[in-house]
């Protein structure tokens, strides 16, 4: 995997929140009540999540956001500028709290709800006072925890500046086919394609988008279309403990080694040790590796 000397310049527009998780032996059926073996929180939110992921990798990070005007949003501000984010241009708006996911974790499998909030307070025009940001760019990313309309117009605003797009198509909404024309890269998981995508079977939804759509599962393997044959990636092992936030790992990994021109191969490759290191902590941040743990 190459470094090259140019740090990327990445613009994130997503979302932030507060993760609150209850670790339980089993998860919860309807009408019945679990106790939880203990709870606690983290920083959250797939935009963050991947904006503090690559500025670990060494990329300078534009997060575009928005956050309630309430002690969680405050929080989640600090948190992004003390991981070096530039957090100029998010949001702050009094008519939402800001978003919270709540997630039960039990065997190994977790279960979320994810209170948007304040992220669905995201408008096209707070993307659209950033578009300084756009014109020196290297890539922007997006998730679907915010607006679509937020959406299409950042994919628009991008394809004016020429500038590439990654889009980790999670939680699972079906895109336009002007979103799908315009991403330079999609990421979604294995079990979500029919709603991104429609009912075909997943080979023939990949060689659609070769080089260009990734699918993964939670053994953190990733399969892919080249153009000419179907290409798998798994790196996992016994010590995979913590599944929260592999996605937007893998995502931040594979944006930082596409800029540094490494092939796709390598890329994901890259996507999926990145993906791996963060199963070794609990919370989606926590455990995002820097670029000196891979030296």
């Amino acid at each position: 995997m190459n470094i090259t000397s140019e740090q990327p310049k990445i613009i994130v527009v997503g979302s932030s929140s507060i993760d609150l998780v209850l670790n339980t032996e089993h998860h919860p059926q309807p009408n019945e009540t679990v106790m939880a073996l203990r709870s606690e929180s983290f920083f959250g939110g797939k935009g963050a999540n991947q904006a503090v992921g690559t500025a670990r990798l060494g990329a300078s990070v534009y997060f575009i956001g928005c956050v309630g005007m309430d002690p969680f949003g405050q929080q989640i501000l600090r948190n992004l500028v003390d991981e070096g984010v530039n957090v100029g241009f998010v949001a702050e708006t009094e008519q939402a709290a800001s978003g919270t996911a709540y997630v039960t974790a039990a065997g190994g499998v977790n279960s979320i709800v994810v209170v948007p909030a304040s992220n669905y307070c995201l408008k096209p025009e707070h993307v659209a006072e950033g578009e300084k940001f756009f014109q020196t760019a290297d890539l922007v990313l997006i998730q679907l925890e915010i607006p679509m309309d937020v959406v299409e117009f950042t994919v628009e605003l991008a394809k004016k500046n020429n500038l590439k797009v990654g889009i980790y198509a999670s939680p699972a909404k079906e895109l336009s086919a002007n979103v799908l024309e315009n991403a330079s890269f999609i990421v979604a998981k294995s079990n979500e394609l029919s709603i991104v995508f429609g009912e075909e079977k997943r080979e023939d939804i990949l060689k659609k988008y070769p080089n260009k759509l990734f699918v993964r599962d939670d053994s953190n393997s990733t399969t892919y279309f080249n153009g000419s044959e179907m290409k798998y990636y798994r790196n996992d092992h016994d010590s995979v403990l913590h599944k929260l936030g592999m996605g937007d790992a893998f995502v931040s990994g594979l944006s930082i080694a596409l800029c540094h021109g490494n092939t796709v191969d390598d890329s994901v490759k890259f996507g999926n040790d990145v993906s791996l290191k963060v199963t070794k902590n609990r919370g989606s941040q926590r455990g995002l590796p820097y670029l000196k743990d891979f030296s």
